[in-house]
């Protein structure tokens, strides 16, 4: 059945596309914030294990957020390890040490990188692709994770 809620095919597919590679960043992040959790050593180990815990769980809500947006508006959302791998901008770390500085210092990265491909995309879903819907969502993602981001950078200082 056509999807009938006022923006162009065209437009409803650039979309899709710039929503599937977010899901695909999305969910390397999750990994990646999994693998801080199962694999984080040092003093500060109990510590760190449960506030990654807690971003990871945050993470999976947002990649189900994420792909409903994208069945909301007509197409079907990525779902495989080889095309979240495709898709994504981020890329995998392997590391020496498992330490939370590392670990930390990492998954900021990755979410400043998350932060800025939202910011770049909200006028141009809005303007471009008359998506005032999803420019709203991705508005409200960005915010999520400035203040994920923002909880990382805290344990720098």
């Amino acid at each position: 059945m056509k999807t009938g809620i006022g923006i162009s095919d065209d437009n409803r597919l650039k979309v899709a596309t710039a929503l599937n590679a977010l899901l695909a960043d999305e969910f390397v992040l999750y990994t990646k914030t999994r693998n801080a959790h199962w694999n984080v050593e040092g003093p500060d180990f109990h510590t760190k294990h449960v506030f990654f815990e807690e971003q990871y769980e945050q993470l999976d809500e947002i990649m189900d957020s994420v792909a409903e947006r994208i069945r909301s508006i007509g197409h079907y959302a990525i779902a495989t390890l080889a095309s979240f791998l495709q898709h994504t901008h981020l890329t995998e770390q392997s590391r020496e040490k498992n330490d939370s500085q590392g670990f930390i210092h990492e998954l900021l990265t990755d979410h400043e990188n998350i932060i800025i491909f939202l910011r770049e995309n909200i006028n141009v879903f809005a303007n471009d692709y008359k998506d005032l819907g999803t420019s709203d969502y991705i508005t409200g993602l960005m915010e999520t994770h400035e203040k994920m981001a923002w909880m990382l950078r805290a344990h720098l200082k």
